[in-house]
């Protein structure tokens, strides 16, 4: 009998252990489903909303300080509107973990100097060290001009303004997160005029791309960009080109986003033509990944035929391109709620290729389509997934 039990246990043991190994052999062929950590998704990581006096929250652009802080400075509106010539004032939040987590409170850069606000930040890192901060300082429909403060002490203290357009007066839009500075030095700034003193405004603004050899202490435009079209023109961007020349995308009323080139350093540009970049009447930001060149476009991907988002900026989009954009791959959504509103974007990289984008992102229905900024993290691997 004790013979028998002893058998029969042995042959229950050697069954189990071939149906145990076939079971890990059987799992191992099956395939994974794919992971939903942050890696693979976008992670919004702060969301400044609005609140009493404090009805809109938008356009800003970061820097990463000498510490290992990143910076982020915003137009932080006061007041009851949300007008762009409302009332605002430039106020920064910090990170110390590379962008994964946001100080609560804000602290004011730059008060409100202007007779109507102070607006649309661009940060940049020149050169020779010191930190660029631009901005719009608005005083009328008919005067609005670029401002330049330089900060030698990562961003404790800021020089006084001045203004970098000075050789004529008007209305000029300079987006945020849009001067840049070439390999050979050059800082170049895309604006769009719309209104002179005395003059009407105009829609479709006259484009221009001023330069400075000097960190800013001077500037020059250049000629006007050429454009016989009716399409509607309106805040440029710029991205540095291999061979040292300068690619201009436009936004327009158009169905896309149009481009102009310049092969002297920005003093003259080709007739503007279409690209291959659907989008309503919207900006984009393009911006170099720093370990490959390859070129990574955030914007709204609708080219009108859908009709309910036809016409809308809604959804946020990014893709790569290997060839400086004559191709587009890896198109993915960031958001795609139909009700969103996701516009004027700064694409900042932080460590190994991961991006930070700061972005209005607000709801159509509930009317804060500018009032809500997004800082998201996305992952080297989301870029680059499928």
């Amino acid at each position: 009998m004790k013979s028998t039990i002893n058998k029969h246990r042995k042959t229950t043991f050697l069954f189990l252990s071939a149906l145990l190994i076939g079971l890990i052999v059987a799992s191992c062929a099956l395939p994974k489903k794919e992971s939903k950590s942050p890696d693979n998704l976008p992670v919004t990581v702060l969301q400044l909303t609005p609140s009493d006096d404090n009805p809109r929250n938008s356009e800003g652009d970061f820097i990463t300080l000498d510490d290992g802080r990143i910076l982020f400075i915003y137009s932080h509106y006061t007041g009851s509107s949300t007008s762009d010539h409302a009332p605002a004032y430039l106020a920064a939040r910090y990170s110390d973990d590379g962008g994964r987590s946001w100080t609560d409170k804000d602290e004011v850069v730059v008060e409100n100097e202007g007779e109507m606000n102070v607006m649309s930040v661009s940060l940049l890192r020149l050169q020779n060290g010191n930190i660029a901060f631009f901005y719009l300082r608005k005083n009328s429909t008919e005067d609005c001009i670029p401002m330049l403060r330089i900060s030698k002490d990562e961003a404790k203290s800021w020089s006084d303004p001045v203004p970098c357009i000075t050789d004529r007066q008007g209305y000029f839009v300079l987006n945020n997160a849009r001067v840049i500075q070439t390999q050979d030095g050059r800082l170049l700034m895309p604006v769009a005029l719309h209104q002179t003193p005395g003059g009407q405004w105009a829609n479709k603004a006259d484009l221009y791309c001023y330069f400075s050899d000097d960190n800013g202490q001077t500037w020059q435009s250049s000629s006007q960009v050429p454009d016989t079209t009716d399409i509607v023109t309106q805040e440029p961007g710029l991205i540095e080109m291999n061979d040292g020349g300068l690619m201009m995308y436009i936004r327009t009323n158009g169905g896309f986003q149009l481009l102009s080139y310049s092969s002297d350093g920005g003093q003259t540009w080709s007739h503007v033509e279409p690209s291959n970049i659907p989008s309503p009447l919207s900006p984009a930001t393009i911006e170099k990944v720093p370990s490959t060149g390859d070129w990574l476009l955030v914007w709204n991907n609708n080219d009108g035929s859908n009709p309910e988002i036809k016409d809308k900026r809604t959804p946020l989009t990014m893709a790569i391109s290997r060839d400086e954009g004559k191709t587009w791959e890896k198109i993915k959504n960031i958001h795609d709620d139909l009700d969103g509103w996701y516009c004027y974007i700064a694409i900042h990289f932080v460590s190994n290729d991961n991006a930070l984008l700061g972005y209005c992102a607000g709801s159509q229905s509930r009317n804060t389509h500018l009032s809500i900024t997004n800082i998201t993290l996305l992952s080297k691997e989301l870029i680059y997934g499928e």
